[in-house]
């Protein structure tokens, strides 16, 4: 990721590293980098935009819809923001 892009980006490494254990595993053909993906959805989520506005550093607008959807019907947000809200939970 070069400088310009890092504004795009909105979450660190550790967070990532954190957060990496609720994602499904990889099978098959790579996928596109999470990171990446997670910090467009939560652009598009926090400015209210239409997945197709979301800025190219994100990648595909499909992307990022297809993988906000399997997701969400996976429960994984909500796993994330159970795991996040515990009171024991050290923040980031």
């Amino acid at each position: 990721m070069n400088q310009s892009n890092t504004r795009y980006f909105w979450l660190s490494a550790e967070q990532m590293r954190r957060m990496q254990s609720f994602f499904p595993k990889v099978r098959g053909r790579a996928r596109s980098n999470d990171c990446k993906v997670l910090s467009g959805i939560i652009y598009v989520k926090r400015y209210g935009l239409r997945w197709q506005d979301a800025p190219a550093v994100y990648g595909p607008y499909k992307t990022l819809y297809n993988r906000f959807a399997r997701w969400s019907r996976m429960g994984i947000f909500a796993r994330i923001f159970q795991e996040l809200a515990r009171p024991d939970a050290q923040g980031c």
